[in-house]
């Protein structure tokens, strides 16, 4: 049974977001530094070596990873392999406070995947809610300026956080089709290491045709291990820590309401570390997009 919100389930759930809204502020501060693709892959090689002493004993070949290694290789390439890699992509030409905004409109797209591939009813409410998000994202595209919708011209960051998004909402769809042992669901970092396994696997692919086909360099300093230090441990490994915590004890539907502070935090870094301060629109999208999300979960 889910326990009330007490001061420490809502610190475990507000530390994940704050941590994502610093992971896209620390992705567009290195963007100069480091190919996104590449970024990605040395995000997740860390984690996979701040996970090994937490959960090794998934590598081995009575683990049962092996066993189920196709539908680990599917999420490994939608939640490692493309999520994050696009989110990268995403900041090259977008700012941090678009991709989160952008980003916290995922359950609407989640149950739209729902609705058409996992036959999940849509309710009234659902449609509504839907609308309302799907409001909020048009704000961002458009930056406010509803004149711009007849002439759109979307920035590619754009186009790569919409795809983000959708690969985010079917990865976690997956996730809700669990095969594997139930000891692995109920350790974060175990599953999470498996996922992180077969993902890296992906990440190493698009790394390496990165480096292939583009021009791809690195400019190694401080600020890019630091950056590379805090992508690796804090957003990839200890907010999945926390998110795992906060969601054994508030449930999935609570929970879900603190995903939407990323936006508020990524304003605040943004304004604080990169000089870009929220617009109207901002405000009016992310109250539109979490509107929509109170209003679809319901009853």
């Amino acid at each position: 049974m889910h326990q009330r919100l007490t001061p420490t389930t809502a610190t475990l759930l507000t530390l994940p977001p704050m941590m994502w809204a610093g992971n896209a502020v620390v992705g567009r501060m290195v963007s100069g530094m480091v190919p996104p693709m590449t970024l990605n892959f040395l995000r997740w090689a860390l984690a996979f070596l701040f996970l090994l002493p937490l959960a090794g004993w998934v590598l081995r070949p009575s683990s049962g990873l092996w066993s189920h290694w196709r539908r680990f290789a599917l999420l490994g390439l939608l939640g490692v392999g493309c999520y994050n890699a696009l989110q990268y992509l995403a900041l090259k030409t977008s700012t941090p406070l678009n991709v989160t905004l952008m980003a916290s409109s995922i359950p609407v797209w989640m149950s739209g995947i729902g609705w058409l591939w996992f036959g999940q009813q849509v309710t009234y409410r659902q449609l509504i809610g839907i609308v309302l998000s799907i409001a909020g994202v048009v704000i961002v595209l458009c930056r406010g300026q509803w004149a711009l919708l007849t002439h759109l011209r979307l920035v590619p960051g754009d186009l790569y956080m919409l795809a983000a998004t959708f690969a985010f909402a079917l990865y976690s769809w997956l996730l809700t089709r669990s095969r594997e042992p139930a000891q692995w669901r109920n350790n974060w970092s175990a599953f999470l290491l498996a996922q992180v396994t077969m993902g890296l696997f992906w990440s190493g692919l698009f790394a390496a045709g990165e480096w292939t086909w583009t021009d791809a360099h690195i400019v190694w300093g401080w600020p890019l291990v630091a950056a590379l230090l805090y992508v690796g441990a804090g957003p990839a490994v200890l907010a999945y820590c926390c998110w795992g915590l906060g969601v054994q004890r508030a449930g999935p539907t609570i929970a879900g309401f603190f995903f939407n502070l990323a936006p508020l935090f990524a304003a605040l870094l943004s304004a604080a570390f990169l000089g870009e301060s929220p617009q109207l629109y901002h405000g009016i999208a992310f109250l539109l997009i979490v509107g929509g999300i109170v209003v679809a979960s319901r009853r």
